[in-house]
């Protein structure tokens, strides 16, 4: 086992339970049953590649790091498309709404301002027609007081 991480540290590929698990002809759960063995794939893959060559060199760690990164950005520009989802279809139905007619108008404050002065209004003509009434039935009263003392 030991000789096929030997092998591919020397090659220069790749170094993972599986790689060495095929390089040996053997089944992957064979190394991850025996910890030693588990352990130097682990520690070997950490290493830097023996051959040092110019340019960058790229790590399984790296690479690992950019794959989380990558997702986490996925994740936000998921969330992020969806909420702008969510608002175009909120302002595409209050659209058609407004457009088939069955929308408030877009005077609503208008509308409302003048329906509370027509209220205020409505109540003042009540007050006035109350004090209207109270007139005549005040005349009333004192012509029947007055056509009383006469009779009398």
């Amino acid at each position: 086992m030991f000789e096929a991480l030997d092998q591919l540290t020397t090659a220069g590929e790749e170094i993972s339970v599986s790689s060495v698990a095929r390089a040996a002809g053997v089944h992957r759960s064979l190394i991850h049953r025996h910890g030693d063995l588990h352990a130097a794939v682990i520690a070997r893959a950490g290493r830097p590649p023996a051959q040092t060559t110019t340019g960058t060199q790229v790590s399984r760690k790296s690479l690992l790091a950019d794959v989380a990164n990558l997702t986490a950005r996925n994740g936000r520009l998921s969330a992020h498309i969806t909420r702008l989802e969510r608002r175009l279809s909120e302002t595409l139905g209050q659209t058609a709404w407004e457009a088939s007619g069955l929308g408030a108008p877009a005077d609503v404050e208008t509308l409302t301002r003048r329906t509370t002065e027509l209220e205020q209004q409505v109540l003042d003509l009540r007050g006035e027609l109350a004090e209207r009434d109270e007139d005549p039935e005040a005349a009333r009263a004192a012509n029947r007081e007055l056509m009383a003392q006469l009779n009398r």
